[in-house]
């Protein structure tokens, strides 16, 4: 009778939490219409909605709106709203991920010197010849290089194999400060003031240089870590337990924790390459999650 009643209740804390999660995702998309419709020329949500309709869906076939607003919807804003959503959505899968493979609360992207290794990478592409070569692969693939590359350092550092989550987050932070002085020190030796100053706006952090080139590789991108990460929830729990219970679960701690880093630094190097460094939604939006889904990542990287 107590494993019937505590299955039943497993059930409905499931279904209640799918339900949030439901719930969260329409919220996003009825941000995202009102969003593309604010601005010093405010657009109706129903006519933001028919814009896109007409260019994705050719619903409606004829257009019975100015060019002008067609033009500040669907090349101003509509990408600008699809990129944040994107770099939110990685940023804060990601930091849960981490958060779990560290097991550190306070561990994200950008503490544990992620970030500023990838926006070393894409600072070199960007003040050298090579990003001229790839376009926007070229600096995506830096960014990424540069991400793996502190990650290496941080658990280098961190201990190893067996991983201590203080040292961890104290050699995050070395190696951020060390990307962030190597990026300054690129910047300042540029022979090109204007390509220095273009890198010094873009690692604040920005959305107002995306297209939709950027945006359609930073949807891809978080889709496909979103939904690897939520995959591998359980060896997320596994990894929050412990290294020994991990091992007693069947999980190689030390693999697991290798792949799912190389996973979080090609997501993370990408939408640094596409919209800057941005720092605290990693940290503070999983613990947000954590408190409407609970601790169980088949929920929470959705959440």
């Amino acid at each position: 009778m107590q494993m019937t009643a505590g299955s039943v209740a497993l059930r409905k804390a499931h279904r209640q939490g799918w339900c949030i999660v439901a719930l969260l995702f329409g919220i996003a998309i009825l941000v995202s219409i009102i969003s593309a419709g604010l601005g010093a020329v405010t657009v109706h949500p129903a006519l933001v909605v028919r814009i896109v309709g007409h260019h994705l869906f050719a619903v409606p076939q004829t257009q019975d709106w100015p060019n002008s607003v067609d033009a500040i919807v669907w090349i101003a804003r509509l990408p600008r709203v699809l990129m944040a959503a994107a770099v939110g959505a990685t940023l804060a899968a990601c930091g849960a991920a981490l958060q779990a493979i560290v097991r550190n609360p306070l561990a994200e992207p950008y503490v544990l010197g992620i970030s500023s290794g990838a926006s070393t990478g894409a600072a070199l592409a960007i003040l050298t010849p090579l990003a001229a070569i790839g376009g926007t692969f070229a600096l995506s693939g830096f960014a990424f290089g540069g991400a793996v590359i502190a990650t290496v350092l941080v658990l280098y550092l961190g201990g190893g194999g067996r991983l201590n989550p203080y040292r961890l987050i104290l050699a995050g932070m070395a190696v951020g400060y060390a990307m962030s002085s190597v990026t300054s020190f690129l910047i300042f030796a540029s022979d090109s003031p204007e390509a220095g100053r273009s890198v010094m706006f873009w690692l604040m952090g920005s959305l107002a240089a995306i297209h939709w080139q950027t945006v359609i590789l930073s949807l891809g991108v978080a889709l496909v870590s979103v939904a690897a990460l939520t995959l591998a929830s359980g060896h997320l729990d596994a990894l929050a337990e412990g290294d020994d219970t991990a091992i007693a679960l069947g999980v190689d701690p030390v693999r697991t924790r290798f792949g799912l880093l190389i996973l979080i630094s090609f997501a993370v190097g990408v939408m640094v390459a596409g919209a800057g460094v941005i720092g605290f939604v990693g940290l503070v939006v999983p613990h947000l999650a954590r408190g409407l889904v609970g601790p169980r990542h088949w929920l929470l990287i959705p959440a």
